[in-house]
């Protein structure tokens, strides 16, 4: 069975999951409520089967994290990852709300399915935004297949949340291509993807470059066994995903390894964010979703005091609250996704489901726990296994606190100084 699906020995079969609130909602259409129930389907048919993860044994999670890259994409659901239907896509576009599905209802079965669905996803969203033809036939339908795993390479040592701060650099070199120098850290899938897009500060002929701003920010794609490319250090974080800090020495890229145009590889950035930032999102639903199943299921099966744990009104207080928390975070997520798919701006809606969303599922999976007593930080509980996934989403993609400011920052600018 599956890292989450392995409840308790006694318990084999998994819940069934509680009505989603953005099923219900103008922002679903018919198509995203069956691409719903067929996902569920296909992952307690596909996944349930997986034998149990060790989580210590570095190996066995990066070649569970290939077989379920390979899984998704022979299952065709990575096609909702990537854009143009010549190179594999499900759609011209990216359909932001089939994101939201996929990734709510896989986190929903396990993280480590919903990591890889969205890497590949994130990994390659900049070439489906601005590639060439050529990198796009490269490129995406390996993705799509899932024979080609993608990272996203922008963060570095003093450069998360602020970006202006990046220190990697793109020196010229002749032909029009460029030599990689510096380092990038916290990259999902660092070590074992087949190629990265890179982002990096453009030097000038003399090899100099600006100290901060994102105007000569560039973007680049970088295949794994591109000599001068080192995997620095392997990351170990408390829900294991492969992570890894990479360097770059002297890595040397043709004018074709180029993506979009000089000097905009922060707005391509901050483009492919944008469309994945409302998914993140969702995956935090598919998290606090399970952990209500689970409080759901333990509360009404559990003795206490002559009763059950569900007669006792601080427990259904906790449920009631749980339950209002996710499905006030469905409708703000699916309001995003529904206006990015729209063509309307969606930055601050984004925000403010990223925020609401992450955020909410860490106080739904915190309730949960507490329900559950001290079965619920046993290694090995579902609930427990849901409290190390839940953390990573409140930082990574926007932190809780730059989506405030952003919220913020769209707030002012709507709404000018009278003065």
């Amino acid at each position: 069975m599956s890292r989450l699906s392995r409840i308790t020995p006694a318990t084999p079969v998994l819940p069934r999951p509680r009505a989603h609130a953005a099923w219900e909602s103008p922002f679903a259409e018919a198509g995203h409520r069956e691409m719903a129930a067929s996902l569920d389907a296909w992952c307690r048919d596909t996944l349930g089967g997986l034998p149990a993860l060790d989580e210590q044994d570095r190996s066995a999670l990066d070649e569970r994290c290939r077989t379920l890259v390979g899984l998704l994409g022979r299952g065709g659901w990575l096609r909702h990852a990537v854009a143009g239907t010549a190179h594999g896509g499900a759609g011209e576009a990216i359909d932001t709300r089939a994101l939201c599905v996929a990734r709510d209802t896989l986190a929903w079965h396990d993280g480590l399915a919903d990591f890889a669905f969205a890497m590949q996803g994130l990994g390659s969203g900049a070439i489906s935004l601005e590639g060439s033809a050529a990198q796009r036939e490269r490129w995406l339908p390996a993705v799509a297949r899932g024979e080609a795993l993608a990272a996203f390479a922008l963060s570095e040592p003093e450069a998360g949340s602020d970006v202006a701060a990046m220190r990697c650099q793109a020196r010229p070199i002749a032909g029009g291509g460029v030599t990689l120098h510096g380092e990038k850290t916290w990259i999902s899938n660092g070590g074992i993807a087949d190629f990265y897009v890179v982002f990096a500060r453009e030097a000038d002929a003399r090899g100099q470059a600006g100290e901060r701003g994102t105007r000569d920010i560039g973007a680049f794609i970088v295949p794994a066994d591109t000599p001068g490319l080192q995997v620095a250090e392997r990351l170990d974080v408390m829900a294991p995903h492969p992570l890894a800090r990479l360097r770059f020495d002297g890595c040397s890229l043709p004018a074709e390894a180029r993506l979009g145009r000089p000097g905009e590889g922060f707005k391509l950035a901050m483009r492919t964010l944008d469309i994945f930032r409302t998914s993140v999102a969702a995956a935090a639903l598919g998290f606090g979703r399970r952990a209500l199943d689970e409080a759901l299921d333990h509360a009404q099966a559990r003795p206490m005091l002559g009763a059950r744990l569900a007669d006792l009104p601080v427990a259904q207080m906790r449920l009631a609250e749980m339950a209002e928390t996710q499905d006030a975070a469905a409708l703000l997520t699916w309001r995003a996704a529904w206006l990015r798919d729209s063509g309307r701006p969606v930055t601050q809606a984004a925000a403010m489901a990223k925020r609401a969303a992450t955020e909410g599922a860490q106080q739904v999976i915190d309730q949960a726990v507490q329900l559950f007593g001290g079965r619920g930080v046993l290694r090995g509980e579902v609930v427990e296994h849901l409290y190390r996934e839940i953390r990573a989403l409140r930082i990574y993609e926007g932190a809780s606190d730059v989506q405030r400011l952003i919220i913020a920052r769209e707030l002012l600018r709507e709404r000018p100084s009278a003065a």
